[in-house]
């Protein structure tokens, strides 16, 4: 019997060794698997990597996109100057003093192109256009020097041209770029960067023993020198949002445009009808800036102020009076003198329009049947 007992605790012992070894199998078996699945980690970390380098190719790309963005716009970028030589390109080898040497840009596919009216010259002149080492005979259809902004034709079709944005809505510190001839031909298409520095800026120019005034330009950091005079200032799309027109000479990196959306309509118009009919109010005007010059300062809070009534004018015919503030036009407010200007460029002679004016301490609307300019 006692046999027996040993012999059943023998055949137990061994039974639970073998449960024993079993669970110990299958718990290693779960470990195995658990670390199996951990590798999953390195498969993650790979995935992590790859999209890293997604990101350095994205940024690759990004950076492309500008330099492509503006080799595309130097493309419309041509040379304009008052005077012709003999041979070769009208701009070699002569100084920008001698020619009247500055930019333009073409804006429309049939040949318009956007300059200064003080690169370009009057109305109905001639310029000479350099596109791409040709020289071209070009008309001055539109120009005027108080905005220092003209509109050359020259006669040619399929020309690549620029896309205007937005200057309406600008904010300091947005990037910039500035394309131009400086100097000389030699140096032509140059490209500069910089941001976009003060807003709303307005300049004295002294120059034939007289005085003009240009206000509501871009300030920016971008270089700008003499022969940039006509040239975009665009943004990092590549979108024309100001026209090069001065700089400072007596501090460096101080340049300026003037801002793009006043001269829309005048190339609309060009564009799409090949004329432009300018309607007239027929006022000389100032906004705040201009009034700081000209000690109205005191005169000006809101609104632009009537400095002169011209004769014979639509003005002159209306009841509006020398010393007003013009503080709305058909409804829209008005805060510089562009804005008036892009407003106007918009009508046609014989459209009236409704101005809401302060004369004093009173407010009163007055209809002007606008002239032709």
């Amino acid at each position: 019997m006692a046999r027996r007992r040993s012999t059943l605790r023998k055949v137990f012992t061994i039974i639970l060794f073998i449960i024993l070894i079993g669970l110990i199998g299958y718990n290693l078996y779960l470990m195995y698997k658990n670390i199996d699945i951990s590798t999953n980690y390195e498969a993650e970390r790979i995935s992590s990597v790859e999209t890293f380098e997604e990101k350095v190719e994205e940024t690759n790309e990004e950076s492309k996109t500008i330099e492509d963005m503006l080799e595309e716009v130097t493309k419309s970028v041509v040379g304009i100057s008052r005077l012709t030589n003999a041979g070769g390109s009208i701009l070699n080898n002569i100084s920008s003093d001698e020619l009247g040497l500055g930019t333009g840009i073409i804006v429309s596919e049939n040949g318009y192109i956007l300059s200064n009216s003080h690169v370009t010259g009057e109305k109905y002149g001639t310029c000479y256009v350099t596109i791409d080492e040709n020289t071209y005979k070009g008309t001055v259809v539109w120009e005027d020097p108080n905005l220092d902004l003209s509109v050359v034709k020259v006669q040619m079709n399929n020309l690549p041209y620029v896309e205007f944005g937005d200057s309406k809505n600008l904010k300091i510190g947005k990037k910039v770029y500035a394309i131009g001839n400086p100097i000389g031909y030699e140096f032509r298409k140059t490209v500069t960067s910089g941001i976009i520095s003060a807003l709303n800026r307005t300049i004295k120019i002294d120059e034939n023993d007289s005085s003009s005034y240009i206000s509501n330009l871009i300030q920016t950091d971008a270089t700008i020198n003499p022969g940039n005079s006509g040239g975009p200032l665009i943004d990092s799309d590549g979108k024309v949002i100001g026209i090069n027109t001065v700089k400072i000479t007596s501090a460096e990196g101080i340049g300026f445009a003037i801002p793009i959306n006043v001269i829309k309509p005048v190339v609309e118009s060009f564009k799409n009808n090949g004329t432009f009919e300018e309607a007239n109010i027929g006022i000389y005007a100032y906004d705040g800036d201009i009034a700081e010059y000209l000690d109205l300062k005191n005169k000006v809070n809101r609104g632009i102020y009537v400095y002169k009534i011209m004769e014979n004018t639509a003005s002159s015919n209306s009841d509006l009076r020398e010393g007003d503030l013009i503080t709305k036009i058909d409804g829209n407010s008005l805060s510089t003198m562009n804005d008036l200007r892009e407003y106007i460029y918009s009508k046609k002679p014989e459209d009236i329009v409704k101005l809401e004016i302060i004369r004093g301490d009173k407010t009163k609307e007055i209809n002007i049947t606008l002239g032709k300019k």
